[in-house]
């Protein structure tokens, strides 16, 4: 996965545990990726657009990861803003990523398919009760199309994370691989 190189920057926090993800994910042949909480990008000079390291950056390296595995993105945001930044850092995988302008418990709520890898990464986590519940929202609605091979990632681990650690936990999920930001989850009947 040579395409990691080029996240390997010291500002890109995250980068160890999309490591790890993208090496369970290939090994057990996931191809569906959904992400709630799209890359915002930073404005810069008004009109350029550049990588904002501290955001993660997720959704690119997602695209690159989608290319990789011919497999498929599905990013949603609730803001167009944030959607349209990220099709430009995305343009050159656009056969590979479909994104969705839409509140993502709702979103998941709708979407039908499987679900392979989970991210979950919306909701500003500057105020953590309100940021855990909207991520335990998010975990109930997409609980019905994770199977036993699938991975959920939760990001901004003590802030957005509160309450959904603990649901996967009574819910036979176990942590996998885990960093200061991020927590990575399977279910237990996996091996």
């Amino acid at each position: 996965m040579n395409f990691l190189q080029k996240f390997d920057n010291p500002k890109n926090i995250r980068l160890t545990m999309f490591k790890k993800a993208f090496d369970l994910a290939l090994e057990r042949n996931l191809k569906t990726i959904v992400e709630t909480g799209t890359s915002r990008g930073k404005i810069k000079f008004f009109f350029f657009k550049k990588y904002n390291w501290k955001d993660g950056m997720s959704t690119i390296m997602f695209a690159n990861f989608a290319k990789f595995i011919n497999g498929h993105l599905h990013s949603c945001d609730i803001s167009q803003v944030n959607i349209d930044n990220a099709k430009k850092f995305t343009k050159h995988f656009s056969k590979n990523i479909t994104f969705y302008v839409e509140d993502s418990v709702s979103f998941l709520k709708n979407f039908s398919k499987p679900i392979d890898l989970l991210y979950l990464d919306s909701f500003d986590g500057h105020d953590p009760l309100k940021a855990s519940s909207h991520q335990l929202n998010e975990i109930k609605n997409a609980l019905k199309n994770i199977h036993k091979r699938s991975l959920i990632l939760l990001d901004d681990k003590g802030s957005k994370t509160n309450l959904s650690i603990n649901f996967l936990l009574q819910n036979n999920f176990k942590v996998i691989y885990e960093t200061d930001h991020q927590v990575l989850f399977e279910k237990k009947e996996f091996y």
